[in-house]
């Protein structure tokens, strides 16, 4: 099978098409044959050294996918050969062929297509785990969303309406800011041109709950509009500044700082991934999710999705498809 390999931990250049066996069935595993594989901010930190996770090398980027189940180990109940499902993945997913554990896969609805599953469950479950569970997010309460465009904002967006929220999306562009407002964005705020701090006061008087992937000076403008008894999420760090957090405007704004880290609720509280994807497949039957995948790939174009997400260039989602026409 073909595979996109790390082999050295310096980004894109440390990656190569290469031919490799299929992985092996593990016991309590399945073997999926991917037709589609997402690809995320975290993929360009793995092949950096830089994530959470470091596996050993060789090993093939990618956390999520979408395909149909090859093989079964016995004793596996919640899926079967030639059913179509979703995974979550420590990493294996940039490949023909990924190997799963039985507890993050679910099949998915009929009407769903691959590069919408296979984009589906990393940026979601974030955001619902996020909101939902962690800032325990009220009906009629103000949310700001850094980022609203990109994968996991444009998510929170719609989590956030879905949950009753007024929403604030910031963004860096008037194009970037009309995706967000497509999803639902009540407010806009474009930062390359607007103090973020004066426009959400502004706007509401202050955020009651703030969902920050960009960290940097967004973060640090949260601290100054959020409300009394408000929540910062800390999702991630796209900006690349990693802010310090005063203490003393915790203690003065009654505020918390709150983190997710999908990798820590998937390793303690799986059934809590399986519920959180339950709800969300069930709101994107419904209508209540309108997932953007805004460009394919197909698997000898690794560099270039790769390139999209660290050059900040995409709205949504993009996605590798490792089973199109190899390229002549």
């Amino acid at each position: 099978m073909r595979a996109v390999h790390c082999q050295e931990l310096t980004g894109v250049d440390g990656l190569r098409l290469v031919e490799v066996d299929p992985p092996a069935l593990d016991a309590g595993g399945l073997l999926i044959d991917v037709h589609a594989a997402g690809v995320n901010f975290a993929d360009t930190l793995i092949t950096r050294g830089k994530y959470q996770l470091k596996p050993d090398l060789p090993f093939a980027p990618g956390m999520e996918i979408a395909g149909v189940v090859r093989e079964a180990a016995i004793y596996v109940n919640n899926a079967a050969p030639g059913d179509r499902v979703l995974a979550l993945l420590n990493h294996g997913g940039f490949a023909e062929v990924a190997a799963a554990h039985e507890a993050d896969v679910i099949t998915i609805p009929d009407a769903m297509d691959f590069e919408t599953a296979a984009t589906f469950p990393v940026v979601y479950l974030t955001s619902h785990l996020a909101l939902q569970h962690r800032a325990r997010l009220q009906r009629g309460e103000v949310l700001l969303v850094h980022g609203a465009s990109g994968g996991v904002g444009l998510t929170a967006v719609e989590v956030g309406k879905a949950l009753g929220a007024t929403v604030i999306a910031s963004a860096s562009s008037a194009e970037k800011l009309e995706v967000a407002r497509a999803h639902g964005a009540d407010l806009l705020i474009n930062y390359a041109e607007e103090d973020i701090r004066e426009r959400v006061l502004e706007l509401t008087g202050g955020a009651d709950v703030v969902y920050d992937p960009v960290g940097g000076d967004a973060f640090r403008a949260s601290l100054r509009c959020i409300n009394p008894g408000g929540r910062i999420l800390v999702i991630g760090f796209a900006s690349g500044d990693v802010p310090q957090i005063p203490a003393n405007h915790l203690l003065v704004k009654d505020a918390s700082a709150l983190g997710l880290s999908l990798g820590q609720v998937r390793e303690h509280q799986p059934q809590l991934i399986r519920e959180s994807l339950r709800e969300l497949l069930e709101w994107w039957e419904r209508g209540k999710l309108q997932p953007l995948v805004s460009k394919t790939y197909p698997l000898e174009e690794y560099e270039a999705a790769l390139g999209a997400i660290t050059g900040r260039r995409v709205t949504g989602k993009v996605a590798l498809l490792p089973r199109t026409e190899r390229a002549a």
